[in-house]
């Protein structure tokens, strides 16, 4: 074996002797065709190495230039690649043995040295070296491959042809291995770009030339060699040998066909209303700014009407939820009905609709808008068996006279609304500057809410969050409430816009978390159950530069654990600064605070943002919930929410669960906890303490909002 593997050596000893008794070893056990080359020192070692290839480096430790693990180091900078056997006298075998960890493939002690040991430690030494080569590149293309598999994987070589591709490459490319290999990899991998449909470039060339990771750009589609289109998305990185030098590359990507789809599913969510189909708020608001800069353009005009339906309250609370929906559904439909292609009805919310008129030549045509869609919504809505009555009061505002901005001609409007419905209802009302009132009534709860926190007139309610699978209380979601000493009680969705406005959600904020976390304390202490105290974060407390130490703080002064805490966060809140938000994130986690988004599914959130925001749980908005009720077909999201946040190991909420048959459905589908009017209000900490000693009783009656 030595005669075939050992065509040149490279002696390197200072020892005339030595050398000489060596080289009669290797002649005597059959290596005299083996080219023997002999360096008295490093630096003579040096220059063979650099200037010839050699099969194999005898090296002497004691060297006159180089002396123990420095020639060892000399020898591996030279030429790394070559077998290295190291020589060393009676007494430094333990720096043979360091010589070992520095490279060298074996050790041979003078005086012990003999003829058939010397030619086994050098065939051995030349078949390790050649080991471990193969080894390295098996490794190589192992670490890289099977890291993704599941995925379509193909790897190239330098010159960017083809050398492998799994099965799943095989099925999403429409190329076999035996049509593919060898080809170059821009012939069966076609990208495109999706908005531009321009041909996108080679991502393995790109890794190659810049020697890193990359990914695709965002909406890139792969034509499969039959002209189907799939969207992808992918990794690719540079495959090195053991000197670092690329040898070509391996590109991981995957078929998200159906994540785009849910995504697309979710943005349109995010721009419509649930149950009428409806643009909402953000994309009115949008339409009605381009509506405002096109007619100023075009010297014509653009009309808001800011419709309130008169009586949907009573037919609500009587025949219900169900039937109150399908009646909204029916308003939709007739708004639509009467107006142009080119208008918007927008729902905003419970009762109300806003109608975009866009490109008007005088504001009569508001006024005739206005009175076609007040006689559209008072005809008779047959539902269900019934015939339903109502009216509406439309306040009405025209661009540029009452407003340059959807804000400003969508405040107006709703402030004429106001006015029409004093006027008597199921009439119009233009605005006019002098309408201030309801102004004048946010400005007073503004200076009443700057006294309130003085006053103690501040107080939380905490609603349970219920174990689906055994009805056992979870957590407690710390809900804040104002008694006023004259109006009474005032509505957080009255009072919260003007504090968040105004600049007071910080210190309400922070006395509610003060509150609810000391709250939680006194429960553990009393040996009630353990439970997570869940507090809603405002988008401006999130933003506030002292949200994190005023949150740690409040855990210490209070004395509850952190894994006892869980903040709740919208997803407009986590998505306005999605960089800085996961930096704030992943400081709560690393101190065992829990993260939740709430009303998951009213915003929009990049799928791949969710993925790398550190989060513990999913609040399903009540809204998508009252679908499994109203529109049972219709409970894509819901189900699509539960199987996402399984799939990302997160905790799933349904909020606003009101009846017996959505707790059957979610219970159904594996969502994990549920809070609402079924199980429990909202009660007083002495109330919610009993609750926690006897559990959830059965409800008996299902109390509706």
């Amino acid at each position: 074996m030595i005669r075939k593997s050992l065509r040149s050596l490279l002696l390197v000893e200072d020892n005339p002797g030595d050398a000489r008794l060596l080289r009669e070893m290797l002649n005597e056990g059959g290596a005299r065709k083996a080219e023997i080359t002999q360096a008295e020192s490093m630096s003579e070692a040096e220059r063979h190495l650099a200037q010839a290839s050699f099969d194999m480096v005898l090296l002497d430790l004691g060297l006159p230039d180089a002396h123990g693990l420095e020639a060892v180091r000399r020898a591996r900078a030279v030429s790394s690649r070559v077998p290295l056997v190291v020589l060393t006298g009676l007494d430094d075998e333990s720096l043979a043995t360091q010589a070992l960890q520095e490279g060298a493939q074996d050790y041979l002690i003078k005086g012990q040295i003999e003829t058939r040991g010397l030619l086994r430690a050098l065939r051995y030494a030349i078949e390790r070296k050649a080991m471990e080569e193969t080894l390295f590149v098996v490794k190589e293309r192992a670490q890289v491959t099977l890291n993704c598999i599941g995925d379509a994987v193909v790897c190239t070589d330098i010159a960017g042809n083809i050398t492998f591709l799994n099965l799943a490459a095989e099925k999403m490319m429409g190329w076999p291995s035996e049509d593919a290999l060898g080809r170059p990899m821009v012939e069966a991998f076609r990208i495109l770009d999706a908005v531009t449909r321009e041909t996108a470039p080679n991502p393995m060339d790109m890794a190659l030339d810049q020697n890193r990771t990359l990914h695709l750009p965002p909406n890139c589609i792969l034509i499969r060699r039959d002209g189907f289109e799939i969207p992808i998305e992918d990794s690719v990185a540079p495959i090195h040998d053991r000197e670092g030098k690329a040898t070509g590359a391996v590109i991981v990507f995957r078929d998200v066909s159906a994540a785009r789809a849910m995504a697309d599913q979710m943005a349109h969510s995010a721009q419509h209303d649930f149950l009428t189909g409806l643009p909402n708020r953000m994309l009115l608001n949008d339409r009605v700014n381009q509506a405002i800069g096109l007619a100023a353009r075009h010297f014509k005009k653009v009309a808001v009407l800011f419709l309130d339906l008169d009586g949907f309250k009573h037919i609500n609370d009587s025949l219900g939820h169900p039937m109150g929906d399908k009646l909204l559904q029916s308003i939709a439909k007739r708004l639509v009905g009467c107006v142009r292609g080119s208008d918007t009805v927008s729902r905003q919310g419970g009762d109300e609709f806003v109608v975009l008129l866009s490109e008007m030549e005088q504001q009569e045509d508001a006024a005739i808008s206005a009175l076609r869609v007040l006689a559209a919504v008072a005809l008779p809505h047959p539902i269900d068996q019934h015939d339903l009555h109502l009216t509406a009061s439309i306040g009405v505002s025209v661009s540029p006279d009452d407003g340059m901005d959807a804000e400003t001609l969508i405040k107006n409007a709703d402030t004429a609304m106001y006015q029409a419905k004093e006027n008597g209802r199921q009439g119009y009302q233009f605005f006019k500057p002098a309408m201030n009132v309801r102004a004048v009534e946010r400005q007073s709860i503004e200076e009443s809410l700057r006294r309130a926190l003085e006053r103690k007139e501040f107080s939380l309610q905490y609603q349970p969050k219920i174990k689906v699978s055994t009805g056992e209380i979870t957590g407690a979601e710390a809900l804040i409430r104002w008694n006023h000493p004259i109006r009474g009680p005032v509505s957080p969705a009255q009072f919260i816009p003007v504090a968040e406005d105004c600049g007071l959600i910080l210190p309400i904020g922070r006395w509610v978390l003060q509150e609810a976390c000391k709250q939680a304390r006194e429960w553990l202490q009393s040996g009630l159950p353990l439970i997570t105290m869940a507090v809603n974060i405002s988008s401006m407390e999130f933003r506030d530069d002292n949200f994190l130490e005023s949150v740690f703080t409040t855990l210490s002064e209070t004395g509850l654990e952190p894994k006892r805490l869980e903040l709740e966060l919208t997803e407009s809140v986590l998505m306005k600064r999605a960089e800085s938000a996961t930096s704030v994130l992943r400081t709560l986690r690393a101190k065992g605070v829990q993260i939740a988004v709430d009303d998951f599914g009213t915003g929009y959130s990049s799928l791949s943002y969710l993925r790398r925001f550190p989060i513990d749980a999913l609040k399903i908005d009540q809204s998508f919930v009252r679908q499994i009720n109203s529109a049972p077909d219709d409970t894509t999201i819901v189900t699509a929410v539960i199987g996402m946040g399984r799939s990302l190991k997160l905790r799933v909420v349904a909020e606003g669960v009101e009846t017996q048959e959505q707790l059957e459905f979610l219970r159904a589908h594996q969502c994990e906890e549920a809070q609402g009017y079924y199980f429990s209000r909202p009660v007083a900490p002495r109330q919610f303490g009993i609750l926690l000693k006897s559990g959830i009783p059965e409800p008996a009656v299902i109390v509706h909002r």
